[in-house]
């Protein structure tokens, strides 16, 4: 196919943008929902808050770890058959879960979230840089907004079913559902044919790699670990937020006050969470737009900035119903946008080919992030919420500097013109 062709991207890369999204909403409540059935279950069996977290972690862990496998798949033999497997293995976690008497079975319960939500995120994402060469930070960024907003719409209802009929029938109902819908979704996705997609830009702030780079090239760039610690860095303090938001407003008595906000009244944490949904979805798309124009590692500084800014401020006004509602959207909105930076720097560095199987290991920045989440309950246990949000604003502060300082001068130095070959024949980067 002609260059000329090449230019034009066919219509048909929108609906595979959509079906990504699509699919990531179906599987958005197996990490934002969570924090809904944590109370419930410690309430039915008293296995105490940490040890239920645990679950939380092991989901986070198998979600995030396994990717790079999966990415893999997707990689050899498209995206179709690997989100199939996992729409398959969402849907018998919620099961699991809603059958499980103990703590073992809760973790395994988990582990299969964990690998059927991984399979769909990784093969999402990077399937919409494969189509998006042009536009990747918005590609990226919308369709992790499927994962970021997915719940939103749902989080009354499962609170609402919890309520009313128990955690196990909110597990199971919207475990079937959900996981019958990735299955729909999955039939229609396809990767991009040879040729098919418009070359990679070659603007200012949106430069390419000159090369497809493998896996284990990749990983051998000293830019792929700066990303890598990065991502732990801010990571970690926003999943303290996502998993234990029910907790911090019960400990400081908000969870229940009604507030009143744009018309809708509801309790604080279910405003909260809805909130937080949205503003997590929206965060993607709109910085993975503005990284598109005004470069990625000047957007990273102003949003790891942003969050922890507003995190020092949730903690310093949590007993604010209202507040905790605004501030917590606001830390969501701050938190999101590493799942559209990220995705879309990797892919600008390291190429389109195997920008899926890369990216899945950099993504596993997030599972070692979900290591500390249980320790934020210990931290709270111990020293109270103000040194869990003294640790997640601080966090976020030396990620910003790391945006400026270390990852922006170095991917000027890996995307110029003239590369400095190191022993092996591999850019010094």
């Amino acid at each position: 196919m002609t260059d000329g062709s090449a230019a034009r991207p066919p219509p048909g890369r929108w609906l595979q943008l959509v079906l990504g999204v699509f699919c990531m909403v179906q599987i958005a409540n197996l990490q934002y929902g969570w924090t809904l059935f944590v109370g419930p279950i410690d309430h039915k069996f008293h296995w105490g808050r940490t040890a239920i977290q645990v679950a939380f972690t092991l989901f986070v862990l198998t979600e995030t770890w396994l990717v790079p496998i999966e990415g893999y798949l997707v990689d050899r033999f498209g995206p179709r058959a690997v989100v199939l497997g996992g729409g398959v293995l969402v849907g018998l976690s919620w099961v699991l879960n809603a059958r499980a008497s103990s703590l073992p079975a809760l973790y395994t319960a988990a582990v299969v979230g964990g690998v059927g939500a991984g399979a769909v995120y990784g093969t999402a994402v990077g399937n919409s840089l494969k189509w998006f060469t042009d536009r990747r930070g918005l590609a990226a960024g919308v369709t992790a907004a499927g994962f970021g907003a997915g719940s939103a719409l749902t989080v009354a209802p499962i609170a609402n079913m919890i309520a009313s009929a128990g955690y196990e029938q909110a597990f199971l109902q919207f475990g079937l559902l959900q996981g019958a819908l990735v299955l729909l979704f999955a039939l229609f996705l396809r990767a991009p044919r040879p040729g098919e997609v418009p070359a990679p830009a070659a603007g200012k702030w949106s430069q390419q790699g000159a090369r497809d780079y493998r896996p284990a090239e990749a990983v051998r760039t000293s830019m792929f670990w700066v990303m890598y610690a990065m991502f732990v860095l801010v990571a970690t303090g926003g999943l303290m937020v996502v998993a234990q938001l029910a907790p911090i407003a019960k400990d400081y008595k908000v969870a229940d006050v009604p507030v009143s906000l744009a018309g809708l009244t509801l309790p604080a944490v279910t405003f909260a969470l809805s909130i937080d949904r949205v503003m997590n979805g929206v965060t993607r798309p709109f910085f993975g737009w503005v990284s598109d124009h005004l470069g990625r590692e000047l957007t990273m500084f102003g949003a790891f900035l942003l969050e922890g800014v507003g995190i020092l401020l949730l903690l310093r006004y949590a007993q604010s119903p209202v507040l905790f509602v605004v501030l917590s959207g606001c830390v969501f909105f701050a938190w999101g946008e590493i799942y559209s930076l990220f995705p879309a720097t990797c892919a600008d560095i390291y190429g389109r080919k195997y920008c899926t199987t890369i990216y899945g290991m950099l993504y596993t920045a997030k599972g070692t992030a979900a290591l500390l989440v249980p320790l934020s309950s210990w931290l709270s246990l111990r020293s109270g919420w103000s040194a869990v949000f003294a640790v997640a604003a601080v966090l976020n502060f030396a990620a910003a500097a790391l945006a400026l300082l270390v990852l922006r001068p170095a991917r000027a130095r890996a995307l110029s013109a003239v590369l400095i070959p190191d022993a092996m024949g591999i850019p010094r980067v």
